[in-house]
This record gives structure tokens, sequence and C-alpha cells, in this order.
């Protein structure tokens, strides 16, 4: 029977369970799940936070991670600054970035969502403002996110994935995981 896990991926976390660079004191994968055989369908940056699901199912590796495959995936942003709706309204549009436009994204404003303290904390700076946002897009590129919210004048400053398609973090706590049942094929 397939294996899903969900886990909530901390700041500084690799999203593999080896390092193989020249500083070996990062924290991977496997201080925090000791399962054969399941690897993560994706990957969230060594600075990201939140949901990362890990599988031994090829195919389910496959649909999850795969941009063609579209799998809607929800961010958590917090950016420096205060956006307005042209920004927004650019994100929703889609973004050029050095590697071509993006999809659409939706996005909104939200009030400062009830998270766990992040080690280290974001730098707050009196005389700046910041805003969250929840923002969901269907590819996957590299820094995508971070990449698009700069883009528009409002860098990331936070970036927690809450949902994966179906799946959510609701109520996993930071370096815990939760196994689940995969959908039917």
């Amino acid at each position: 029977m397939s294996r899903l896990i969900v886990f909530n991926k901390p700041y500084g976390v690799l999203s593999q369970f080896t390092d193989r660079s020249m500083d070996a004191a990062r924290a991977t994968l496997s201080d925090f799940i000791d399962l054969p055989g399941v690897y993560p369908a994706g990957r969230l940056d060594l600075d990201s936070e939140g949901l990362l699901l890990l599988t031994d199912d090829g195919q389910w590796q496959a649909r999850i991670a795969d941009p063609r495959f579209k799998m809607p995936k929800t961010y958590l942003v917090q950016v420096e600054g205060d956006p307005d709706e042209a920004g927004l309204d650019q994100l929703r549009r889609g973004v050029r970035l050095k590697d071509g436009m993006t999809q659409a994204a939706t996005v909104e404003r939200v009030a400062p969502p009830d998270l766990w303290p992040r080690d280290p904390p974001v730098r707050f700076r009196k005389n700046v403002p910041d805003c969250w946002l929840r923002l969901t897009i269907r590819e996957g590129r590299n820094r995508q996110v971070r990449r698009m919210t700069a883009a528009v004048g409002y860098p990331t400053l936070r970036l927690v994935r809450w949902r994966i398609g179906d799946w959510t973090l609701e109520g996993v706590a930071p370096g815990s995981w939760i196994e689940v049942p995969l959908p039917k094929r």
C-alpha cells in the first residue's frame, strides 16, 4: 500500500534526506523523518517553511510535483511594503521573470495568520510596513513566489506553503509529520 506523508518543514531544513554540500551542519529531512522509501514530491527552499509531501508512489510523486498536472499550491506570504491593487493585479495576470511569464496567480490580502514563531525571526523594521498575502500558483519554478513578489516591488520576508491540492498543514506542528491516505486514482 502506498504512503503519503504530510510534513511541516521548518525554516532552514533542506528538502532532501542528505546534505552533499561542504556544510554538513544543515538540517535535512532525515533529522525529522525515519521512514524508508519515501521521497519528497517537490521541494521547498531552505529559507521557506511549511507543507512538504513525501510518498513512496512514483506516479503520485509526479502528479504532485510535475507542473503539467497544475496542482494548486497555496502560500502564506509576508511581504515588505503594503501592496496596492495594481501590484496585486500584476500577480493575478502573471509576472514577467527572467525565465519568462508566470501563469496567473490567485492572490488576496489576509490578516496576519496565527503561525508558529520562526527561528530566526523575520527582522522587524519599525518604519517599513509589511503585509500578508494568500497566493496560489499552479506551476513550480525555482523560488517562483519570491521572484514574483519582488518583481512587483514587494520582496518576500516569510514564505509558508500551506496547501498542495487538497492537503494542508492544518494541525501539523513544525518539524512534525502525519501519514494520510492517498486518494484513489
